[in-house]
């Protein structure tokens, strides 16, 4: 076990060494950060003395090396939109995404999953015909359409929810959280049923699609020889079993949540950190589109570090090759 966790620790490493690299050369390629701080009309000496400072005078791997060291610590510099330091206003934003990505994923798991089961088990039914067709609209809108129907339904046509903002929140500490607030929760209704619909249905048809296939395997089949009553065998052995690769999928999707919330952030103006990526595009913010990129590689990298070690602990056969040498 601990040689596994060191493996996927040192690949962990190398991945965001790589991401690192790549928005480091961002700060070298797309745009001068000394143009952007001191504008077009700067006096050479101005130049100079301000590339001296930021250290971009010093050759290219001397600069990347102090790029990983401040990276490590949080740093990415200052905004060259806002003026404000980078991983002020990521601290700011992430926990707006954070929460909307987490009750997406409560969501998407608690619907997904028992329509999943449901489509396997009654197959032919009429429910199960429309959580198909449903399922199907879930995959095939886009997101930013379903914003914009949820926006026009609830929002403009019966008033139930606004349809922008993150409403009242709750500090700790530098934390915010509109989910202790009734306000926060009548926001954040629209944003997190946009943001999950798609997972939703990517759940139901993989839970289905692998339910199926597990009542097909020769262990269900003796455990019916055997007389066990269908509600053992499709709780007790079969969903058990379905929901390992589900695990894995869902782990992967949590990730995604966070990073691919842009468009719903946008539609809905929430204050994440999906708008403020979209907002330093918009502007060439190279400091704030690295600071993102690093932590969306972060996210990823330790989703993935978790769920390889939740399936190692799941599946017994990955420890019984690794004891047994097989």
């Amino acid at each position: 076990m601990i040689a596994f966790v060191l493996r996927r620790l040192i690949q962990a490493v190398i991945v965001m060494i790589a991401v690192a690299f790549i928005a480091f050369l961002l700060f070298q390629y797309v745009g001068d950060p000394v143009v952007f701080l001191l504008g077009q009309d700067a006096k050479p000496e101005q130049i100079r003395e301000l590339r001296s400072a930021l250290g971009l005078d010093q050759p290219f791997f001397v600069q990347f090396g102090h790029f990983l060291v401040n990276a490590a610590q949080g740093e990415f510099g200052l905004s060259l939109r806002q003026g404000a330091k980078v991983s002020r206003l990521i601290g700011e934003r992430f926990p707006a995404t954070l929460e909307l990505a987490l009750v997406a994923a409560v969501l998407a798991l608690f619907i997904g999953i028992p329509m999943g089961v449901y489509t396997a088990l009654r197959r032919g039914t009429f429910m199960s015909q429309v959580f198909m067709t449903v399922s199907l609209l879930g995959v095939s809108l886009p997101t930013f359409l379903i914003g914009i129907l949820l926006i026009l339904v609830f929002a403009v046509t019966l008033g139930w929810f606004p349809s922008f903002g993150r409403g009242e929140t709750v500090t700790f500490g530098w934390w915010t959280s509109g989910l202790f607030s009734a306000d926060g929760w009548h926001h954040i209704v629209l944003p997190a049923v946009t943001l999950a619909i798609f997972q939703l249905t990517l759940i139901m048809r993989l839970v289905r699609a692998e339910t199926l296939e597990v009542l097909r395997t020769d262990y269900i089949k003796f455990a019916r020889a055997r007389g066990l009553s269908n509600r053992a065998i499709h709780f007790g052995h079969a969903l058990k079993n379905t929901l390992v690769p589900v695990m894995t999928i869902t782990g992967l999707q949590l990730g995604g949540l966070i990073a691919f919330a842009i468009i719903t952030e946008s539609v809905f103006q929430w204050p994440g950190m999906g708008l403020l990526f979209i907002q330093a595009v918009t502007f060439a913010d190279i400091p704030v589109m690295a600071a993102y990129l690093c932590l969306i590689a972060l996210i990823f990298v330790v989703i993935n570090l978790v769920v390889d070690l939740l399936y190692f602990v799941v599946d017994p056969r990955l420890r019984v090759g690794k004891a047994g040498g097989h």
